[in-house]
């Protein structure tokens, strides 16, 4: 369910893109776009606005992330012992959070090399835990979608507490 005309016209604009990457859309990656609108925040602390990774064999891997923080522009660099670790350290390089990382998981939403990838990560800070999602063709992006959106649900007024607590 669309919350506003404007998620919908969010979700077409995201739509139009990942067309433009994928040549065949599936009902999965519709669903995808969809959820990720649901488990946005409205209002995103952190944002991504660009991002650059390079990993080659022999190569320390590396991050090159610029992030909207409050609606401020801030550009990092990380090295990491992946990709996607450089692109987890180059978001903390920023956001300084003190969360402790609980899991990290990838799913293809679809069949084929040009396939979504949909990451869910799971951040812990203070007792609180929350679950962040992301989707994006290129792995790296969706896992950097993923752990800004568990950010903002840990920056915002979302609070989920662990249930073992």
């Amino acid at each position: 369910m669309v919350e506003s005309e404007e998620h919908l016209n969010h979700a077409f604009a995201r739509f139009k893109e990942l067309a433009d990457k994928k040549h065949e859309i599936f009902d999965e990656d519709l669903h995808a776009l969809m959820s990720d609108e649901v488990v946005t925040p409205e209002s995103e602390h952190f944002r991504l606005v660009s991002s650059r990774f390079h990993s080659e064999t022999g190569e320390t891997p590396q991050a090159e992330i610029t992030l909207a923080v409050g609606g401020e522009e801030q550009r990092t660099r990380a090295e990491g012992s992946g990709p996607v670790d450089a692109a987890f350290k180059a978001i903390e390089a920023v956001a300084n959070s003190g969360t402790e990382l609980l899991l990290y998981s990838v799913n293809a939403i679809t069949t084929g090399t040009d396939a979504q990838g949909e990451v869910t990560v799971r951040l812990a800070k203070d007792g609180k835990v929350v679950n962040g999602q992301g989707a994006d063709t290129d792995i790296i992006v969706a896992s950097a979608k993923a752990y800004l959106n568990a950010l903002n649900k840990l920056h915002g007024k979302f609070e989920r507490l662990n249930p073992q607590v």
